[in-house]
């Protein structure tokens, strides 16, 4: 028989090395989830698609929420670093915190990883932080692909993306619709960057050596606000909800009102992060660093007055909830109140 000069592998893709991780991600996720699975409620890994049974979520009306998201360049931080056992939860946290604006618990939880190369040690930590972070979220990892490709990815590259699917009831869905005037706005601090702006913040480490504190920082994973928001929800001690990623706090918080009320937010009021103040430093203006980064706010809460003291008792310390503006009536969309103080 003639010897092969065309293969798979030859060109770039080992199925072998794919199916070796694929078993690994089964056997992890197994292990990780095994409170959680049952027969039509499974992982799933290694099947055409995943199962999930509803029937086990204890809702009347139920309404299935979707969201799906990535993790942007903050993969070449990874990649910079060498580091890849955080990034993973970024991905999960990037999803579920869309899906909870609107009081949706998550369900399940598919990733999507494409690379040149599957390098085992490497995917191995990546994907330990997706389970690591579905587990924080309180949701199932049901199923992913991972893709080798060879000419679209150069060495050491890959991306991420992620797919949550999650149940909220009708009668206590969240909308914008249940904000009014005189609400508070309320900010929850953040864990640092998140997963915003990292194309602004690569350009600026282009020619700066990334020292002790950058280290710490660059790759501090997202918060997950599952758990906290979920209480609010169940509690109605909510009207609104914003989570602040890309565009900020100023776009994100005004998708959470109604366009016949303004967010009044005092920028004096924010506690900004050591990591934005340096960043700042770097010749970025007030209006780019607002648009561009968290600083320091990673989900905005609107509620009644009389509801923030108890509200403030589902968040520990590190993340208390604090008071940043208001909601009234008038034609703009926002009123900034005072500078952001650096």
């Amino acid at each position: 028989m003639k010897k092969t000069k065309n293969s798979y592998k030859k060109s770039g893709v080992n199925i072998d090395t794919a199916e070796k991780f694929t078993k690994y991600i089964g056997k992890y996720s197994k292990q990780a989830f095994k409170k959680k699975i049952n027969k039509f409620n499974k992982s799933n890994i290694g099947s055409f698609a995943s199962v999930f049974d509803i029937k086990q979520i204890n809702i009347k009306n139920p309404l299935l929420v979707a969201s799906t998201d990535g993790v942007g360049t903050k993969v070449e931080i990874a990649n910079r670093l060498n580091k890849f056992d955080t990034i993973g939860i970024d991905l999960v946290a990037m999803c579920v915190n869309d899906l909870i604006v609107q009081g949706a618990k998550p369900l399940f939880f598919l990733d999507y990883i494409a690379t040149k190369k599957i390098q085992l040690p490497k995917m191995k930590k990546i994907i330990r932080g997706i389970i690591n972070g579905c587990k924080i979220a309180d949701c199932l990892l049901v199923g992913g692909e991972t893709a080798e490709m060879p000419g679209t990815y150069t060495k050491n590259k890959f991306d991420l993306a992620g797919f949550t699917v999650g149940v909220v009831d009708r009668k206590k869905i969240i909308t914008k619709d249940k904000v009014k005037n005189k609400n508070i706005v309320l900010a929850v601090p953040s864990s640092g960057l998140h997963s915003n702006g990292y194309s602004l913040v690569r350009k600026i480490l282009k020619n700066t050596k990334i020292d002790k504190f950058l280290k710490k920082e660059l790759l501090i994973p997202t918060k997950i606000y599952t758990k906290e928001i979920l209480s609010l929800v169940n509690k109605g001690l909510i009207n609104s909800s914003a989570h602040i990623t890309g565009g900020g706090l100023i776009e994100n918080i005004t998708r959470s009102v109604p366009n016949n009320l303004t967010v009044n937010i005092d920028l004096s009021k924010i506690k900004v992060h050591r990591i934005f103040k340096w960043l700042k430093n770097k010749n970025i203006s007030d209006t780019e660093m607002l648009r561009t980064f968290n600083c320091g706010v990673g989900f905005c809460l609107i509620t009644d007055k009389n509801k923030v003291p108890k509200l403030k008792k589902y968040f520990n310390k590190k993340f208390q909830p604090y008071k940043i503006g208001f909601i009234s009536k008038s034609s703009k969309r926002i009123n900034l109140l005072k500078n952001i103080k650096w």
